[in-house]
């Protein structure tokens, strides 16, 4: 007789699969937040992912969503019924410390939710805590001086990423199944690259970020964060679409990511650049790691090329739209907390304040140049792969790496621009799993489609996902 088939244990779990066991009440939403704190209380200690915690709050909330589902249909219940998740500590969260790792917020508690964190408990979901991030989410490596550093579940001495940090250690240390994220420069790709988890940065408009001073910026992204592709396109049905109180741009709507996720990658042209035509210095064992994948894409029937758009301009569209994006965020803060702020922002916002009307012009000039470019890229190509960090999980008591496979980074941007040159074009991207160094560590391929073909990428990235199975491997910690 053959065996049966084993029952994952909660902690397991995608969200696909837990939301459907908590609509078919095969598990209950109490039963879920129990097996998520219990992780909180097993794994937290050992990276410092969950630095906010509201157990009683999420107790009342997990028996509120029991008592739903047995009042209501399965198929009229919330798309996200009964999950429990933290959310990152930049988002505001109604009711719930928001820090954004400054000591000057360490006991701000905000009186309304961000959107992404709105819709997202519109959808049923249970909120529990915050997860940790960088002070005011700058740099792509997750420490401040309220609650510490955030290491990888992987290797608890290594970095976890950011700013996205405690958000990818919480997935990979299996505290949860979906996590919300920001990405303006690596912020989602980098810590999942670091975590072996997904992180994904919409194209413009998908989802929303609101409130907002400057309704026109377009260079951060709020976004999902999973162990698995599947949950992604599950998250985006609960967070995407557009919102009246942003222009009107050419967002997806929640409905496109209902569609399925299988897709044959048969004649799907696919380039590769391992430096990004700007001898971008990148790990030799990443590298390795990434090119031994190329022929997984072969296999499934794609052609691979080494081939790039012409990114040249892409670093001074980053940098200065970065830099006067900082001035409007934080300068204020700047000028009247000085050095309660930590030197990296007041780096950036300086360098925003030095610009010209020329940088100006010659910024919005480029980025035309950039746009053109990769739009005659993707006549020739469908999707870009690279890699999503250029280094792997470093020793977390370090502000950044110094160097690059021997190249001095100047700045605390200069090891991130394997994300940052990305960032730039404004092109949908995410990073997959794609395997270990021989120590150990994860590695991110980073994937690139074209504006708004979000869903055409998770799909790429779901067959990839599918053919290597790396995300199944848990860390030492869960």
């Amino acid at each position: 007789m053959a065996a049966a088939a084993r029952t994952p244990v909660i902690q397991d779990m995608s969200a696909v699969e837990l939301t459907a066991a908590i609509r078919n009440r095969t598990v209950s939403a109490r039963e879920a937040l129990d097996a998520h704190l219990e992780q909180i209380e097993s794994a937290n200690p050992a990276i410092n992912a969950v630095v906010t915690l509201d157990a009683d709050a999420a107790r009342q909330a997990a028996r509120a969503a029991d008592q739903r589902t047995l009042e209501t249909d399965a198929r009229e219940l919330p798309l996200l019924h009964g999950l429990p998740m933290t959310h990152k500590d930049t988002h505001a969260t109604r009711g719930l410390r928001t820090t954004q790792g400054s000591p000057l917020f360490r006991d701000f508690v905000p009186q309304e939710d961000d959107l992404i964190i709105a819709r997202l408990k519109a959808a049923g979901v249970v909120t529990t805590g915050k997860t940790n991030v960088p002070e005011f989410a700058a740099g792509s490596h997750t420490f401040n001086e309220v609650f510490g550093t955030t290491t990888n579940p992987y290797a608890p001495d290594r970095s976890a990423g950011g700013s996205s940090g405690g958000a990818a250690a919480a997935l990979g240390a299996r505290i949860q199944a979906i996590s919300d994220g920001s990405d303006m420069g690596g912020s989602l790709r980098i810590p999942a690259s670091f975590c072996n988890v997904v992180g994904f940065r919409p194209s413009a408009g998908t989802v929303p970020a609101w409130p907002a001073k400057d309704v026109y910026s377009w260079l951060s992204r709020s976004g999902p964060m999973a162990r698995e592709v599947a949950d992604i396109a599950l998250m985006l049905r609960a967070v995407a679409g557009p919102d009246h109180r942003r222009p009107p741009e050419a967002a997806l709507a929640a409905e496109s990511f209902a569609r399925p996720l299988d897709r044959d990658l048969t004649g799907l042209r696919v380039a590769w650049t391992p430096d990004f035509g700007l001898g971008i210095p990148v790990e030799p064992e990443v590298l390795a790691v990434l090119q031994g994948q190329l022929a997984v894409f072969e296999q499934l029937g794609a052609g691979v090329e080494q081939a790039c758009p012409d990114l040249r301009d892409a670093d001074t569209v980053f940098r200065n739209t970065r830099a006067v994006e900082f001035v409007h965020a934080f300068g204020p803060l700047v000028r009247e907390h000085g050095e309660a702020v930590k030197p990296e922002v007041h780096w950036n916002v300086d360098q925003g304040l030095a610009l010209t009307a020329e940088d100006f012009a010659a910024t919005a000039t480029a980025r035309t140049r950039l746009h053109l470019a990769v739009q005659d890229f993707f006549g020739n190509y469908d999707v870009l792969l690279a890699p999503a960090a250029q280094v792997l999980p470093f020793d977390a008591s370090l502000r950044w790496p110094e160097t690059v496979n021997g190249v001095r980074m100047e700045t605390y941007l200069d090891w991130m621009r394997a994300a940052c040159v990305i960032s730039a074009t404004g092109l949908p991207a995410l990073s997959v799993p794609a395997g270990f160094s021989s120590g150990g560590l994860p590695v991110g391929l980073q994937m690139v489609m074209n504006h708004n073909e979000d869903f055409e990428l998770l799909q790429v990235a779901r067959a990839f996902e599918q053919a290597t199975g790396f995300a199944r491997q848990a860390p030492p910690v869960a």
